[in-house]
């Protein structure tokens, strides 16, 4: 009867044994998931936070470079606006030729001469 006691008793350490070491390897294998899944989302961030700064540094190049072009468009509309004026007001004797290249690139203040 002992024998058998001590049989079963030595069974029940062993089972006790292989429960803890279960224990201890699900618990490290836990840590080393949650250990994985946290760099992997670390690193998933960075690259959304990358992605992003580059899609906004993008964007802002190129709403300047529209800009631009709109302003410069706009001087030239206006240049060639001027330049219409000039040749139309030229052409009705209005103002000679002469002086409309004198004044050019100043700007002239209205009198109080026409009343």
């Amino acid at each position: 009867m002992d024998a058998l006691k001590k049989g079963f008793s030595m069974a029940k350490e062993g089972v006790v044994a292989a429960a803890e070491k279960t224990k201890a390897g699900v618990e490290e294998a836990a840590a080393k998931t949650k250990e994985g899944v946290m760099y992997v989302g670390t690193k998933t961030k960075e690259g959304v936070v990358t992605s992003v700064n580059t899609v906004a540094q993008k964007t802002t190049e190129q709403a300047n470079l529209v800009s631009e072009t709109t302003v410069s468009g706009a001087n030239q509309v206006s240049e060639k606006a001027v330049e219409g004026l000039e040749s139309m007001v030229a052409s009705t004797g209005l103002v000679k030729p002469v002086s409309i290249q004198i004044q050019e690139g100043a700007v002239e203040q209205p009198t109080d001469a026409g009343q």
